[in-house]
């Protein structure tokens, strides 16, 4: 249940323009620190979650490995996503609640 939740608020993040998506992306938001959270998909590649986790210790910005790429593209209305990053603060919260119990 919890984890149909988070992909749903990720898609009303998506809808209402408070997430970015794809490495490129989220590495920019997490250093203009914008980002409120970023999520790493379990597949994506061990040098990837590396480079995200070193970076969002550095800049404190909460990290978390959740999903595929392939669902949280999905969510989002999108094709496959290895990273994105919230930069709303009510949206990362609550997702990171989620994630919490999920």
């Amino acid at each position: 249940m919890t984890k149909n939740k988070i992909y749903s608020m990720l898609g009303l993040a998506a809808k209402s323009r408070n997430v970015v998506s794809g490495e490129f992306s989220s590495e920019r938001k997490v250093k203009e620190g914008v980002a409120r959270l970023v999520i790493v998909g379990e597949d994506a590649s061990d040098n990837t979650k590396k480079k995200f986790a070193n970076m969002c210790e550095f800049y404190h910005v909460p990290f978390y490995v959740f999903g595929t790429k392939e669902e949280l593209g999905h969510s989002m209305g999108k094709e496959m996503r290895s990273s994105l990053a919230i930069t709303d603060e009510g949206f990362a919260k609550s997702i990171i609640r989620n994630l919490e119990e999920a």
